[in-house]
């Protein structure tokens, strides 16, 4: 009897799984269905369907598509399966002990400077080096901390899931991917029994160069990087250290006993200006990308430290977040998402939302809906995934709780009032001003407010409303 019905590939974009995927399709008795939980689009960009099910149907019931990968007859099948992949088969794939788990790991920080070459150039793949196209990344020390953050935290949660279930994976790394007795052994180990005599090199490497000549700020990223421990940058399944939610976020200043911890979607940028001008009389800037273990040293060298976050009003939150992310067509916007957003959850929103005709009645249509959205989104019922800037803050905190509780929760519409508090309260004698938050656009959320807003917030938001106690929003 086989071992296993089906195969999933765990990997990330730009880690090999291209080439990992021509290869496994190369051994008789293989085939893989490239990203076929992708929320963006079925199996590959330009398909349409995987094994006769089309994207609406998988959208609509993801464990259809999982059943006929899983019942082919002649071959293993399987996918490929990213962080950001329809949440909603994760717990089935993870827990089924006849699904063979293959994960695939690359130096985060190669696959990053990958990604952005790839995003310069425009080039994904490459089969012939005459059509190579040169392109340098430029590293942003903010984007690859989020980076490595949601691959540390998927990959931490695999391995606790394998554990918990008594599983165990065939481990990949990118380098593994050259040899071919590795993938003859990953055969042997799915049960089949074809074998490669050499390697398929259709594919070819886009960027063999090293790091320090791929990156246009090969010094400033260098320096980002310098307090990271490099050992928590390479492979799986270790992936130390363990780090709570978005820890490398949280603000820690020099010159007093505080600690900020942010949650996305809120009040954030007037707290850290807050942060930097405490830190600024005293000719330094707060310390953040920070793990758990300088986070623990800054603990000791500041005793009687407090820490603390912001909270924001749900409704007014979630507002934030569709300016920001999904009106936003430019840098900070989620053009992936809104492009799902738009085809499959038929969203009306603008394709500029600066034209005139997305007036106010215009930006509180797209805005309800995306509230709806945000409902079943919340709830697993979609298959786009539950993005930090608007998860739930009961959820976020609940997250801190794993490395510190934070001594205060703050309200947005008080927070002046209570940093100032908190600041006497370890000992400061001058307290700078809290800048104000920036407003939203094109338009604002008191131009759209009505009864019906605020019921569809709370229809998402529920929780938020009952475990913080906010009312009805008020401007």
């Amino acid at each position: 009897m086989a071992q296993f019905d089906y195969f999933v590939v765990f990997a990330e974009m730009r880690t090999g799984s291209n080439f990992l995927e021509t290869n496994l399709n190369a051994i008789d008795g293989l085939a893989c269905h490239g990203e076929a939980f992708n929320p963006h689009f079925i199996g590959y960009p330009n398909s349409t369907e995987v094994l006769g099910v089309d994207q609406a149907t998988r959208d609509h019931d993801p464990k259809r598509l999982l059943r006929e990968i899983r019942k082919t007859p002649d071959d293993l099948s399987g996918f490929r399966y990213f962080h950001d992949h329809d949440p909603r088969i994760f717990d089935k794939i993870v827990d089924d002990p006849k699904c063979a788990k293959i994960v695939l790991t690359r130096n985060p920080a190669d696959s990053y400077v990958s990604w952005k070459i790839a995003i310069a150039t425009g080039q994904w793949k490459l089969t012939d080096a005459k059509a190579r196209k040169d392109g340098k990344a430029h590293f942003d020390a903010d984007e690859f901390s989020a980076h490595l953050t949601a691959l540390q935290q998927f990959q931490i949660s695999l391995l606790n899931r394998l554990q918990v279930s008594g599983q165990t994976a065939f481990y990949v790394a990118y380098e593994d991917l050259q040899n071919v007795d590795v993938m003859n052994g990953l055969a042997a180990w799915l049960g089949v029994d074809g074998r490669l005599e050499a390697l398929d090199k259709n594919l070819k490497v886009q960027n063999p160069s090293p790091l320090s000549d791929k990156v246009s700020n090969f010094g400033q990223m260098t320096e980002a990087l310098s307090g990271l421990d490099q050992f928590n940058l390479t492979r799986t399944p270790n992936f130390e250290p363990r780090r709570g939610p978005a820890v490398p976020t949280y603000f820690a200043s020099h010159s007093a006993p505080l600690l900020y911890l942010p949650v996305r979607g809120g009040a954030v940028d007037p707290v850290k200006l807050w942060m930097r001008a405490l830190d600024g009389a005293a000719d330094g800037k707060p310390s953040t990308k920070l793990g758990q273990n300088a986070i623990r040293d800054w603990m000791q060298d500041h005793p009687g430290h407090r820490s603390f976050s912001v909270l924001r009003h749900p409704l007014a939150r979630a507002h934030a977040v569709f300016c920001h992310r999904i009106l936003n067509t430019g840098e900070g916007g989620y053009g992936g998402i809104r492009t799902t957003l738009k085809r499959r959850y038929k969203l009306p929103l603008p394709d500029d939302p600066a034209d005139a005709s997305y007036d106010k009645a215009a930006h509180r249509t797209a805005f309800a809906a995306f509230l709806m959205f945000l409902k079943g989104n919340l709830n697993g019922q979609t298959a786009i995934r539950i993005d930090p800037d608007w998860a739930t803050q009961a959820k976020t905190v609940e997250g801190f709780a794993e490395f510190v509780l934070p001594d205060r929760l703050m309200r947005e519409g008080t927070v002046a009032h209570e940093l100032a508090e908190l600041a006497t309260t370890v000992g400061l004698e001058t307290v700078p001003e809290l800048p104000a938050q920036a407003k939203d656009g094109p338009h604002s959320l008191i131009d759209i407010y009505d009864a019906e807003i605020e019921s569809l917030a709370r229809a998402a938001y529920g929780r938020d409303y009952l475990m913080f106690g906010f009312g009805d929003w008020t401007a």
